[in-house]
């Protein structure tokens, strides 16, 4: 049994027209099969339903089969991004040529391996009380709400891993772990592009990340991985996180404040997620304290950002930062992540927001100027059974129009699941059975009549309001 084939190009000729398609790859670059992928290009392949967690950024491959009309539906978890300017796919979406379906990051590699289980589906909480679960069944189990999701199986997945061998066993690398296992088990044919072919023997039975009969075909990589380009491709289109908003003419607190903040909250012996955005920037500050960083494309035990000589291309965050490891790390898929979140197992989630409103309720995945948007796993980390704390600035950068509001007018992540919630301006806490969140801290040089001011929502003051405190001042 020989499972190799030399050329990117045999393989995907084989792939007809209307033909559904998994691909793996994380974030904007991280470890997508783009040996793969610009051969599907090359092809005359349409008419595709394209599954993936995100299409990658503008001009890669994926962009370009949907720029070129050759997707007919797209199953994501990424859509679109704030920030990134309108998409090939979004103009698609709105001209209605092209279908969407959205499924949080949980959801779709449950439903992948569900597939390749030969189940038919299952119930989750992820989803529930959001556009998520619009005609979904909707059943109460063990007294909680969970929404039926339909198992999902494609006819091809493309996937990358660091070494196969002639008989299709994969070693996986890393947190580049993530999508490649569920994705490859749910297809009738999946194809691993690989760093290096080895003879079969080759690979230590206890490092096989994915058995052979799962994989059709081997094939080399065509492309190497130009970790400039990658540290580019990540980095974040914002203001620098050490340049403060201003409000009423005055600073307030930096994103890096903010951080540091967030990561005071944290109790030692706990386990964290931290999203994307001003969360992802917590690990930097999170120090030698006895605190276990968890990500959901498949790291346990991270540490602080790392740059230059110290990267590895394959340690990375679901904030696309290359990161350090701190002793007794671990590594695994995207599917036992989740089963962390949904299990109970974290004990707190950090994430961004568009909106939190006094009900407690998250909105974070898309926006009014976004056609479609990005759930990620956030729908999957707010439903977990965990502490959910929002960092965000306090107004949107457009005509300061508060992001505390009395009810969320973006389509929603979560129910009733914020309990803190920190931004640049204040410190606000939901305790138990309140019916609104209680103003506990203040950013030096503002009143709390300012922060009520720039807040919609309802709020309760603390007696006394303390000062809100970043990097190097004191413990708040």
């Amino acid at each position: 049994m020989d499972k190799v084939i030399g050329s990117p190009d045999e393989i995907v000729a084989r792939i007809p027209d209307g033909a559904s398609v998994a691909i793996a790859g994380f974030g904007l670059a991280h470890r997508f099969p783009s040996g793969l992928m610009e051969a599907l290009v090359r092809s005359e392949a349409k008419d595709l339903t394209l599954v993936c967690n995100s299409w990658g950024r503008f001009g890669q491959a994926l962009s370009q089969l949907i720029e070129d009309r050759r997707v007919a539906k797209l199953i994501t978890s990424f859509s679109a991004r704030a920030g990134e300017g309108r998409s090939p796919a979004e103009e698609q979406i709105a001209e209605g040529t092209l279908a969407v379906e959205l499924v949080p990051q949980g959801t779709l590699v449950e439903r992948l391996r569900a597939g390749g289980a030969g189940l038919g589906g299952f119930f989750t909480p992820t989803g529930v009380g959001t556009a998520i679960a619009e005609g979904k069944e909707v059943r109460e189990i063990d007294g909680r709400l969970h929404v039926f999701e339909q198992a999902l199986r494609v006819d091809y997945a493309m996937v990358r891993a660091h070494r196969g061998d002639r008989v299709g066993n994969l070693e996986l690398r890393g947190g580049s772990r993530h999508f490649n296992v569920s994705f490859a088990k749910a297809a009738t044919t999946a194809v691993a592009e690989v760093d290096e072919v080895v003879e079969a023997g080759a690979i230590d039975p206890e490092h096989v990340g994915l058995p052979g009969v799962f994989v059709a075909h081997v094939v080399p990589t065509t492309t190497v991985v130009d970790l400039d380009e990658l540290v580019a491709a990540n980095k974040m289109r914002r203001r620098p996180s050490d340049v403060p908003r201003t409000y009423l003419g005055r600073p307030g607190l930096t994103r890096l404040d903010m951080a540091a903040r967030a990561a005071r909250l944290l109790p030692d012996g706990s386990y964290v997620n931290l999203g994307f955005g001003i969360p992802s920037q917590v690990c930097d500050f999170v120090d030698d304290r006895d605190i276990t960083l968890h990500t959901e494309n498949g790291i346990l035990g991270y540490g602080p950002v790392v740059t230059g000589p110290d990267i590895d291309p394959d340690y990375y965050s679901a904030g696309s930062r290359f990161v350090s490891l701190r002793p007794g790390a671990s590594f695994f898929d995207s599917v036992t992540s989740f089963e962390m979140v949904r299990g109970g197992r974290l004990t707190a989630v950090l994430l961004g927001a568009y909106q939190v409103d006094q009900e407690g309720n998250l909105a974070n995945w898309s926006t009014p100027d976004m056609v479609g948007g990005g759930i990620g796993g956030a729908m999957d980390l707010a439903a977990g059974d965990n502490e959910v704390i929002v960092l965000m600035e306090h107004c949107e950068s457009r005509a300061d129009q508060p992001k505390l509001v009395r009810r969320c007018t973006y389509p929603l992540t979560g129910l009733a699941c914020v309990d803190v919630v920190v931004t640049d301006l204040a410190l606000l806490r939901r305790h138990p059975g309140a019916d609104r969140f209680t103003l506990e801290e203040v950013a030096p040089g503002f009143t709390t009549d300012d922060v009520v001011a720039l807040t919609d929502m309802d709020v309760a003051v603390a007696e006394p309001v303390r000062p809100l405190v970043g990097v190097g001042e004191g413990v708040g």
